[in-house]
């Protein structure tokens, strides 16, 4: 016989939900107000396992079996952003996270550099970029922040660069690197080892994909991406380049896609996997324990609250808990300590809406 008891766990964990249990002869329903995220686990203590893309009300057909049931959120806060700000890159160096240029709701384009201290949960501001840039790639290698191409105005057609900057955070220093071999903005970045992947960028520049050996300081060009695309999301799972997502023309009412396509370094070679489960542009995204996290976006009808999660084993996507606030505008993330962090970031479509939001994702366990 199933039987379900818990102190703590009819209480949800972290939420102001409460679970409800009820008997028919053929299963048990769990349900719960408000969101979160089911788990189950055979011992009151653990360990729990989230049940995925568990919907309200879960049944369970199994009654031979013990088993406990929680209520959980994934979500939180941290401190907010010094300076609103969307169209920006994101990333993270030594426990630190930064956000590079962008723009306000004034959609004038910023040098700004504000730093997230994860361990004091306190912003600061370092020395600004070069240039003022938006809809750049940023990414962290051997101690050196890489921020690559952007653009200098708020236009979607024109102002694209092909600029290289190195940041040390030791001296706060900038330095120009050899430029990419073409200019662009709204693509996204990868990184293994010493190497910088950027893939995709604002028409005509959809299916550019190039490497930056950032030891060599050189550019190799690679085979096109198939879909030509931007405002994408892009990761690196297992020596491989995951890309998803985008929207294919310039503006965010333009077409979207939910395609997923893969570079594979060792076959100079692209493949397609299993599309998201949401056609979005304007998304973001982070690979943690072999997993692709690619949240928000925009389009024609609006902001994207989505969360969805590509398990590179099983070709397969999982929805999660939607974001507490929809946002878009962001190109990079960073994880810390268990936690997914996307600071920033646009609430409506269009560039004129800039936050400070720090929202927060756990992520711990969730990964099969």
């Amino acid at each position: 016989m199933l039987v379900v008891a818990a102190p703590a766990s009819l209480l949800a964990q972290g939420t102001n939900a409460r679970l409800a249990i009820a008997r028919t002869p053929t299963n048990l329903v769990v349900s719960w107000t408000g969101g979160g995220t089911l788990q189950s686990s055979a011992h009151v203590e653990g360990p729990w396992l989230d049940l995925l893309e568990g919907t309200n009300p879960w049944r369970a057909t199994s009654l031979s079996l013990r088993q406990f049931y929680r209520v959980i959120n994934r979500w939180g806060t941290r401190a907010s952003l010094i300076e609103a700000n969307s169209e920006m890159a994101v990333a993270e160096l030594a426990g630190k996270i930064y956000v590079l240029g962008g723009y306000p709701a004034s959609r004038i384009t910023v040098r700004t550099v504000q730093v997230y201290d994860a361990a004091t949960d306190r912003w600061s501001l370092t020395t600004p970029m070069p240039l003022p840039l938006n809809h750049q790639m940023a990414a962290a290698v051997n101690g050196r922040l890489y921020v690559i191409g952007g653009q200098t105005t708020d236009s979607g057609t024109g102002s694209f660069t092909n600029t290289v900057f190195e940041f040390n955070p030791a001296t706060s220093n900038w330095t120009s690197m050899a430029p990419m071999p073409t200019s662009r903005s709204a693509g996204a970045p990868a990184v293994i080892g010493n190497l910088i992947y950027v893939a995709g960028g604002r028409p005509p520049r959809g299916a550019d994909f190039a490497v930056y050996d950032t030891s060599s300081n050189r550019w190799t060009t690679l085979p096109n991406m198939p879909t030509a695309r931007n405002h994408i999301a892009a990761a690196a799972i297992d020596g491989k380049i995951y890309v998803a997502g985008g929207r294919l023309g310039s503006g965010f009412t333009s077409p979207m896609t939910n395609v997923l396509e893969v570079f594979d370094p060792a076959m100079a070679m692209w493949s397609t996997r299993a599309p998201m489960p949401t056609t979005r542009g304007g998304v973001n995204g982070i690979a943690v324990d072999g997993c692709f996290f690619v949240f928000g976006g925009e389009g024609p009808n609006g902001v994207f609250d989505e969360m969805e999660m590509y398990v590179q084993a099983q070709n397969r996507w999982y929805s999660l808990e939607s974001l507490p606030v929809a946002i878009h505008g962001v190109t990079g993330a960073a994880f810390v300590n268990g936690w997914i962090h996307m600071p920033g970031g646009g609430t409506h479509t269009g560039g004129s809406s800039g936050s400070t939001l720090h929202q927060v994702f756990w992520v711990g366990g969730i990964c099969p």
